[in-house]
């Protein structure tokens, strides 16, 4: 398979994407935050010619950085013909970046990518440094970025099953937080995005659901050190969603009539994803979060998703990395599929089919057996996913390592800075 052509096409081409990161509505929201949104349309065909051509939708976000340069991002691209494995979608990535950068302003540094195939980071450095020497210097190296962009491991909880079985595949715990949160008077109250366009404008008197969840979110951000927008940011989110008829919806978490706990998902065809949490300070003890979360699972089922995407966790169990400042969030997110099992031997999907975009054998991927059935999923209980993560092709050298010299600093300054409000 080999790219045909590249071409130019109308934002409401990429409301076909596989991924809500390469849909019109994510396009038309990042636009609206100093990004311009350009869509494609690309052509893939057998080299043989013998079937029929593929056209699958682009995304690209490109972004001036000041000096007229800039630089063009690909958030979970490019999609890709279903039968390519890893060492294909690399060579098909560098071929689509090598005719992209023509579409794109002659200073644009680089074009940055998160590719949503199913590989590790080690696995897909592994080829992207042997293909460079084998093949040719036309075909230009990716390189590793200072950071990851989107989160490249995940944890996808299988929703096929009925709600028992869903319940049976978390860990015992989980199961009882969930009853102790219902228990202790802990209520769960859904928004849709049209409510919530409605009720948190400028002009509402105490700003809503919306400033009710950004002030606990406000609260997270401090104790977990971690970095935000304001909350324009996720009133527009809503806005866009309201207006490409996605469903987004904010969850929130009660107690005696105070918010305690909120949640923002996202439920687009067969994906749910789990965008944003955020949990006060005081009755953590009611395990509020938990009972968001299945509320927002039973939700996503009923809507029609195949699975709930927990949207990062971080590379490595506590075990092997106690000292991560994330090492709670991978126990959390990673309890809703019953991980008693996850670092044994990996082991593939069962049937080699999956209605949930399920990766092939691959050690980048852990299926977790914990009970359940595998004849309508795609997989049994869940699964933890890892992604390659986020990788630069380099379209101008000299500004490129400027760019990536800079953006270093600021990550390590970033970095000191978490380390220290931790102390």
């Amino acid at each position: 398979m080999t790219l045909v052509e590249l071409h130019p096409i109308e934002l409401a081409f990429c409301g076909g994407a596989s991924s809500f990161l390469q849909s019109d509505f994510w396009g038309s929201f990042k636009a609206r935050f100093g990004w311009t949104a350009l869509a494609f349309n690309a052509e893939w065909k057998e080299t043989d010619g013998c079937k029929e051509k593929v056209n699958l939708p682009l995304l690209v976000l490109y972004r001036r950085l000041g000096f007229g340069i800039g630089f063009a991002y690909v958030p979970w691209g490019p999609e890709l013909p279903a039968d390519y494995d890893a060492e294909s979608s690399r060579r098909a990535a560098a071929e689509l970046a090598e005719t992209l950068q023509t579409f794109l302003p002659k200073n644009t540094a680089l074009i940055r990518f998160d590719f949503p195939w199913f590989t590790d980071s080690s696995t897909f450095e592994r080829i992207n440094n042997s293909e460079s020497r084998e093949t040719s210097q036309k075909i230009k190296p990716f390189t590793r970025a200072a950071a990851d962009v989107q989160p490249p491991d995940s944890v996808l909880v299988d929703l096929v099953p009925d709600e028992a079985a869903i319940l049976g595949n978390m860990k015992s715990k989980w199961r009882y937080n969930i009853g102790l949160a219902g228990k202790k008077g802990v209520t769960v109250r859904c928004l849709t995005a049209e409510t919530i366009s409605a009720n948190s404008g400028v002009g509402c008197a105490s700003g809503g659901d919306l400033a009710s969840y950004y002030n606990i979110y406000k609260e997270t951000a401090e104790r977990d050190g971690i970095s935000i927008h304001d909350m324009e940011y996720y009133r527009v989110l809503f806005k866009e969603a309201a207006k490409h008829g996605v469903a987004v919806r904010l969850y929130m978490a009660s107690h005696e009539n105070e918010d305690i706990a909120g949640i923002v998902t996202l439920f687009r065809g067969k994906e749910a994803v789990y965008l944003y949490g955020a949990s006060s300070n005081h009755k953590r003890n009611l395990m509020a979060p938990y009972a968001l979360q299945w509320k927002a699972m039973q939700d996503a089922r009923a809507f029609g998703c195949c699975y709930y995407d927990m949207f990062g966790i971080p590379p490595k169990p506590p075990e092997d990395d106690p000292n991560h400042p994330m090492a709670g969030l991978y126990r959390f997110k990673t309890g809703f599929i019953g991980a008693q099992d996850q670092h044994a031997r990996h082991r593939a999907c069962l049937t080699g089919e999956c209605n949930t975009a399920c990766p092939p054998i691959d050690s980048s991927t852990t299926i977790i057996a914990s009970g359940g059935d595998q004849e309508q999923g795609g997989f049994v209980g869940g699964k933890i996913i890892h992604r390659p993560g986020t990788w630069d092709y380099t379209c101008r050298p000299v500004t490129k390592a400027l760019y990536s010299t800079a953006e270093k600093t600021r990550k390590k300054i970033w970095d000191l800075k978490k380390r220290l409000k931790r102390r």
